[in-house]
């Protein structure tokens, strides 16, 4: 499935109009009526996402979502406020309650299923940052850093300078401590260049041609300096398939190109606010992590976590994996007979061939994976909400992957065969789950049953199996 979520609407018919689209787009879906039946739900169940409409029997929707929020449990949870009606006056108070979009009845159905992809994937990688800070701490690094809070800076790029400009205009008196800047698309690119980019954009989805403002979200998106900006996307109009298409590329939000009105412009300043506000605390976050790991608790050879760092996180994906009810994996890899590369080649070569295989495996596994290196050929994946099924291919991939290319030398001409076995044990998803440091035995033991029956393959806990 492709995430949890909780449906919160009175009309049983709605529910299940919801549901049937979202089953079809392969989503596992729990219902609620009411706002109390809604709070309890996100508490039982922890949904990837709620579905929340305005009207309620007992609660006003815009009053749960604010208890969602002041719920520390549950505030990083999306929610996305369903109204029979898209009168400006609800849309803005649903927004400053925290929801993260506002939809009107009847569904499109285009636009819910991007908008609930970009949703899901922003909080993968939210949960992701918040993971790996809360095992920083619990290791005595990443402290919260607290003072001066500089504005951000948010560069606007429309078709005419004039229009960009009537932007500024509309939203200075909506945003406190942001500056805004006209700029054109090769002003933006020189920007995105250098090691101050803006913390935001707002680009019109047509430039110069219809499209070009999408194109150039693409070229932000993948420049170092401004990859995790904030990029909304103006819109002319309900364009809905150039919204979805906006959506999947990497679009923060989508605000509408026409600000003339005050209400457009005060929603258009809440979207852009809520969407800084989580780049600032993401990127406080990532300067947490790697400032207070790189040197303590990182392998200085590979570049790999080590040990310190791999067994506390280890336990807080298993934390998060007992909340959720969803697997994880952790395989255990050994390099075969490398006893035998050090005697033959010497320990640089050895060395040489633990930084590439280290490489191959941070190259083919996803971004929430931890990769780390515990000890001296023996390296430790956890993969987060995982099935033994996708597990296993991966590990039969990592197989191939460090078998089929042999290692160059920096000579240019040695080339070493290495080959890898691998054992692979399942954790989560029962309330009688395995610890850590039993789930590693598992490991441990079929990477033992990998070595006895010939190396260079993967064997399966008895367990996970």
């Amino acid at each position: 499935m492709a995430g949890k979520i909780l449906i919160v609407d009175s009309v049983a018919t709605n529910r299940i109009v919801l549901k049937v689209k979202l089953t079809g787009a392969c989503y596992e879906t729990i219902q609620g009526a009411t706002g109390e039946t809604a709070l309890r739900l996100a508490r039982s169940e922890r949904p990837d996402l709620i579905l929340l409409d305005v009207q309620l029997p007992d609660i006003n929707g815009i009053d749960v979502c604010r208890r969602l929020r002041a719920d520390p449990l549950l505030r990083t949870i999306p929610v996305v406020m369903l109204a029979a009606s898209s009168d400006a006056t609800t849309r803005i108070a649903a927004l400053k309650a925290g929801a993260d979009d506002f939809l009107a009845k009847p569904i499109d159905e285009l636009l819910l299923l991007a908008r609930l992809r970009s949703l899901l994937r922003a909080r993968e990688t939210d949960e992701e940052l918040r993971l790996r800070e809360s095992t920083c701490r619990a290791l005595g690094f990443g402290e919260s850093v607290t003072g001066f809070e500089p504005p951000a800076r948010v560069a606007l790029i429309s078709s005419s300078r004039e229009r960009a400009a009537g932007w500024r205009r509309a939203l200075v008196p909506h945003l406190a401590n942001v500056e805004l800047a006209v700029m054109s698309r090769d002003e933006a690119l020189a920007e995105a260049g250098g090691q101050a980019a803006p913390d935001g954009f707002i680009i019109d989805s047509n430039l110069s041609r219809a499209g070009d403002g999408l194109r150039l979200m693409s070229e932000l998106r993948s420049r170092q300096a401004s990859r995790h900006a904030t990029v909304c996307i103006a819109l002319e109009g309900a364009l809905r398939e150039a919204a979805a298409v906006a959506l999947d590329l990497g679009a923060s939000d989508l605000l509408p190109a026409n600000l003339s009105r005050v209400e457009d412009a005060q929603e258009a300043a809440l979207r852009l606010g809520a969407q800084l506000r989580r780049k600032a605390v993401a990127d406080r976050q990532r300067s947490s992590v790697a400032d207070g790991l790189r040197l303590a608790v990182t392998d200085p050879l590979t570049g790999l976590y080590n040990r310190r760092y791999a067994l506390p996180h280890l336990a807080r994906i298993a934390d998060r994996a007992r909340e959720t009810g969803r697997q994880f994996a952790v395989m255990v890899l050994d390099l075969d007979r490398f006893k035998a590369v050090n005697d033959t080649w010497g320990h640089a070569a050895g060395d040489a061939v633990l930084v590439e295989i280290a490489a191959r495996l941070t190259a083919n596994l996803r971004d929430v994976d931890m990769v780390a290196r515990i000890g001296g050929e023996e390296f430790l994946v956890a993969m987060p909400e995982t099935t033994l099924e996708a597990a296993r291919i991966a590990a039969e991939r990592l197989c191939r992957l460090v078998e089929q290319d042999p290692v160059r030398l920096g000579d240019g001409i040695t080339r070493i065969s290495v080959t890898v076995s691998i054992g692979l044990a399942m954790g989560g998803g029962a309330a009688l789950a395995p610890g850590v440091e039993a789930l590693m035995g598992e490991a441990d033991r079929a990477l033992l049953g990998s070595k006895a029956f010939g190396r260079n393959k993967v064997t399966v806990s008895a367990t996970a199996a």
